[in-house]
């Protein structure tokens, strides 16, 4: 199968990329980017385009699923327009010009506490691109909703290193729902859920994925 990955750079989107090219089911693998990325492998094809100008019709469209790991935060984006064309634009954009060209699946790591009606921002974009993409009715679409995620980022996230630490401290008495949810154990369930492709709609949550 050809697969697209969205935010191959990112926490997630490096152990998908990872996993994917390990996986001798997926025969292609796609990931945009905005700036180039030196890596160089037999199945992996890098693009290097601008997310504002998405061209209509090239050969990259072309794949059977689609998983986005895109994402950003308030600090990094600088505003909530910012936010929300990051974390709601882009992803809604590449999924429609997929599923214009074939795709059959999609798979979002969203979050914990998604939901469109949410009165924390954050968790209403999350929800409203969940509802977008669902109303794009997917013959496969799996939405991973994780807790914080345990993992080592390139960026300084000194705020949420901190809530981490005291998470795992006290985690022996957490409900898993509460448990950090590892990177690596959220990619594996998007890669998972766009390789098997079960029909409908299924939403994997925080107490699935914590170790």
């Amino acid at each position: 199968m050809k697969l697209m990955i969205l935010g191959a750079t990112g926490l997630v989107g490096e152990y998908v990329l990872q996993q994917a090219l390990l996986n001798p089911t997926i025969s292609q693998i796609i990931v945009p980017v905005r700036k180039p990325l030196a890596l160089d492998y037999e199945k992996l094809q890098v693009v290097e385009v601008d997310f504002e100008y998405l061209p209509e019709d090239d050969a990259f469209w072309q794949v059977d699923a689609v998983i986005s790991a895109l994402g950003s935060t308030m600090k990094k984006a600088g505003s909530k327009a910012a936010f929300r064309h990051v974390d709601y634009d882009y992803p809604l954009i590449f999924a429609k010009k997929a599923q214009q060209h074939g795709a059959k699946s999609f798979a979002l790591n969203s979050a914990m506490g998604a939901s469109a009606n949410s009165p924390i921002f954050y968790s209403k974009v999350k929800g409203e691109l969940e509802q977008a993409l669902t109303d794009l009715n997917f013959e496969s679409l799996t939405l991973v909703r994780p807790g914080i995620i345990a993992g080592e980022r390139q960026e300084s996230r000194p705020a949420e290193q901190w809530t981490l630490n005291i998470l795992e401290k006290i985690k022996p008495i957490l409900p898993k729902v509460l448990q950090p949810s590892p990177a690596q154990n959220i990619a594996k369930a998007l890669l998972k859920s766009v390789v098997e492709a079960k029909p409908g709609v299924h939403i994997i949550s925080a107490s699935e994925l914590a170790e």
